[in-house]
């Protein structure tokens, strides 16, 4: 039996000439998008190229915002989960919509007043000292490899490898180059117009290849029914229970019982509000598409954009993912770890190639292509918002601090040399976690972000609303709840869930679900924190100068007194000195435009005093409140309906 299966997956791995087609119109209009983009940008200032000139509207935002996040992962993984055990994954997403509104309500107005380029910037300037600023630009780094550019090349490359017959290297680093070059290029304005053009191909193909898994399987009236029942023949002729659905398939808000349940749900709901907190609130790639905006209410404006895209996931990934079960089971649900390796190469399961086969099997010509399309627009988004803001962390929080006057020529190549570092790294890691992440890669993925978010977004919760936290406090209490949460990961890589069928006889720790560990990492983080803040000195209101939500409107100057290398080197593109041709003529290679005349001090003060405006008009204000309220409670509604 397993041998044909094996064929029938590897013997259709060329395209029509009308796919290829496909995927080079797609490629030049991207291109086309991209250079205008360039052109379009002021990119002689880390602003321009960093920020995007602080310049974007609403909708550009809410798309990067949504376009960032579904990527390559969301299409193999979030399917993949759906296949294996239902909606329940679905849950993270629309987890998600009211930290993504708490985003430009509650943090970017402090992130804004405070004229941060960077988070790590921002502890600095809260907490006076580099050690913060230091650890955390090195981690956000080190995280960006393992948790999202390798995830994402590595579920692209399944893809690929899938439809093309390629390797999953060759896949993977042709995905990675193409992104590469695209961010080094053009910035965060390139990164983001083109996010707006990917979020329409990938939103429009993924709805294409719903309907017609809909239609295939008779109706969506029908999912359920043959959902519970799509089981692969190991399982029906066998005498084993590996391989059948979850009698909760459908249900959200699942058992808590944290040893048995998928999906506890005071884990889903309430363990993992500190790591959406950090995802959505903290972390660079997310903040620095709001802090591109134009003013707070288009900030506000695309958060609410982003919300209302982050409702579609089901119907474009989750119904796939169940349907390419339906229709596939043997392959897709296989149960027997010599079938599934034959399969897919991983002998824990075959979920993760649910969407791909879906596209494979019931797509003709040229809608290939499309589908194939909107993975690249997926796996570019993501990748380039990863590699700018990894680019903006290392050049302006870790190159600036010991090359305390570096022109802003030398911190652009910088930031463009850093991204082809990360993709090396990248490669280096995916072996890796290709043999950790198992049957199920948004599992994989969650539990990832789940053992460094609840420290991180503590130690911006803290700083945020109770002014007597410390810098020391911060620190040892950030340590030691990622101290929990990295024990516990490293443990999860050494010894390994069995497969189904075997018995688990890991320690207790192990068997427990991971968000029940995020709440033991948010615990210690802020136990700590709070024991630490209270024994030392807090600092004084004067060195709290807009960087909490309680001093976010104060116009005296800040007290730079006793700070630890309070006072960060303001790059200033204008030397006074007229660049030599050679460098001129480079500058104009790398995508930089002619220098502008030096700017007077007014005129500097000026546009500063804009750059960290947070006024908004009250109507504007008003109309921004009530959509995020009509959003929020149509967030409630379909979680209740779903629950």
């Amino acid at each position: 039996m397993t041998e044909p299966v094996c064929q029938s997956i590897s013997s259709t791995t060329s395209l029509h000439w009308g796919d290829i087609l496909t995927i080079a119109l797609y490629f030049a209009v991207v291109l086309a998008v991209g250079i205008w983009a360039t052109v379009r940008a002021s990119k002689t200032s880390a602003t321009g190229y960093f920020l995007a000139g602080k310049s974007m509207t609403f909708l550009p935002i809410g798309a990067s915002i949504f376009a960032s996040n579904i990527g390559a992962p969301i299409f193999v993984g979030l399917s993949g989960t759906a296949a294996a055990s239902g909606v329940g994954g679905m849950i993270f997403e629309w987890h998600a919509i009211p930290f993504i509104l708490m985003l430009s309500w509650v943090f970017v107005p402090v992130f804004t007043a405070s004229g941060v380029f960077t988070m790590p910037e921002y502890l600095k300037k809260r907490y006076g000292r580099s050690r913060l600023r230091v650890y955390l630009s090195v981690l956000s780094v080190v995280l960006y490899i393992i948790t999202k550019i390798s995830v994402e090349m590595y579920a692209g490359a399944v893809f690929v490898q899938l439809l093309l017959g390629w390797s999953m290297y060759a896949s993977g680093i042709l995905l990675l180059v193409f992104s590469a070059a695209f961010t080094m290029t053009g910035g965060l304005t390139a990164v983001m117009f083109t996010d707006t053009l990917q979020t329409i191909v990938l939103t429009g193909g993924a709805l294409v290849l719903l309907f017609r898994g809909i239609s295939e399987i008779g109706g969506y009236d029908k999912l359920e029914t043959k959902f519970l029942r799509a089981m692969p023949n190991t399982t029906i002729y066998g005498n084993t229970t590996c391989g059948i659905p979850r009698a909760d398939s459908f249900s959200l808000l699942r058992d808590p019982h944290p040893l048995k349940s998928d999906y506890p749900w005071p884990g889903t709901m309430i363990f993992n509000i500190p790591s959406d907190i950090w995802f959505w609130c903290s972390d660079q790639i997310m903040v620095q598409r709001s802090l591109a905006a134009k003013n707070l209410s288009h900030a506000k404006g695309g958060s609410i954009l982003a919300g209302y895209l982050k409702i579609l996931p089901f119907w474009l990934f989750m119904v796939p993912g169940m349907v390419a079960r339906i229709l596939y089971p043997d392959e897709v649900a296989c149960a027997d770890p010599e079938v599934c390796k034959c399969i897919c190469e991983n002998p824990s399961g075959c979920s993760n190639i649910a969407y791909p086969l879906l596209v494979l099997r019931i797509l003709g010509p040229g809608l290939r292509g499309l589908m194939l399309a909107a993975l690249f627009a997926a796996v570019m988004s993501t990748l380039t918002s990863v590699f700018n803001s990894a680019s903006s962390i290392f050049t302006m929080d870790l190159w600036r601090r010991y090359r305390k006057h570096a022109k802003e020529f030398e911190l652009l190549v910088v930031g463009r040399v850093v991204v082809l570092v990360l993709v090396g790294l990248a490669i280096v890691w995916i072996p890796i976690m290709q043999a950790a992440q198992g049957d199920q890669l948004w599992q994989y993925w969650q539990m990832l972000m789940s053992a460094v978010g609840p420290p991180w977004a503590m130690v911006f919760i803290m700083g945020f609303f109770w002014k007597r936290t410390t810098e020391p406090a911060a620190f040892y209490g950030m340590l030691a709840g990622q101290a929990v949460g990295f024990t516990r990961l490293i443990l999860a890589f050494v010894y390994p869930a069995p497969p189904c069928g075997e018995e688990d006889n890991r320690i207790y720790f192990l068997k427990i679900h991971f968000l029940y560990v995020s709440a033991m990492e948010t615990a210690v983080s802020g136990a700590v924190m709070i024991v630490l803040s209270l024994m030392p000195a807090s600092r004084p209101r004067s060195k709290l100068h807009r960087v909490t939500w309680w001093t976010r409107h104060d116009v005296t100057l800040p007290d730079l007194s006793d700070d630890e290398d309070e006072a960060d080197v303001v790059d200033d593109p204008n030397d006074g000195n007229e660049a030599p041709k050679w460098l001129s003529r480079l500058e104009v290679c790398c995508g930089l435009q002619k220098r502008p005349d030096k700017l007077s001090e007014e005129e500097t003060k000026a546009i500063q005093a804009k750059l960290t405006s947070i006024k908004e008009k009250p109507r504007t204000r008003l109309w921004l409140d009530i959509n995020a309220v009509i959003l929020l409670g149509i967030t409630a509604f379909i979680i209740g309906f779903y629950h």
